[in-house]
This record gives C-alpha cells, structure tokens and sequence, in this order.
C-alpha cells in the first residue's frame, strides 16, 4: 500500500486500470486496498469533472451562471481518472 500512496500524492488522476499496471496488480486489488485506505483515514476521494460556471468562452450566452459546453466538453468525465487526496 505504501507504493499506491506514494502514486496517489503525485496529484495525477489515475484510473484504477492504471493505478494497478504502476503497481503490477490488478484493478481488483486496486479497488480493495482504495477501500481500506478511505475506511482507516487516509485518504478520500475527491473532485473530478465539477460543474462550474463558464470560463467566459466566446461561445456561451450563459452569463457564467453554468458551465456551456464549449467550457466543459461532453462526456470529459468519462475519460478522466478518479483522484485521491491523502490525509
């Protein structure tokens, strides 16, 4: 577990996939060890694709109440890692 924390305070979102081919496991493993991680303390899971208010592209009307899509594109999330803040 220590290497998976050493991964996790890099900042970089990872997904789990990945986490474990860096450590030579498998995703299973991964989930597991994440779990006792959140279950003892220390670490949580955090962020990923947020809603914000629009950057101000020159393509949105929404006055930066929501974010349009040209701010957020469609289905970013699915492409993006989970992150993990460690405690």
């Amino acid at each position: 577990m220590h290497k998976l924390l050493q991964l996790l305070k890099d900042g970089n979102s990872r997904t789990k996939d990945q986490l474990a081919a860096e450590l030579n496991t498998t995703p299973a493993d991964i989930n597991r060890q994440l779990e006792y991680l959140e279950y003892i303390g220390a670490i949580r899971k955090i962020g990923g694709m947020q809603k914000r208010g629009c950057s101000g592209c020159t393509g949105c009307n929404s006055g930066g109440s929501a974010a349009c899509k040209n701010c957020i594109p469609q289905n970013a999330s699915a492409n993006m890692g989970e992150m993990w803040e460690v405690l």
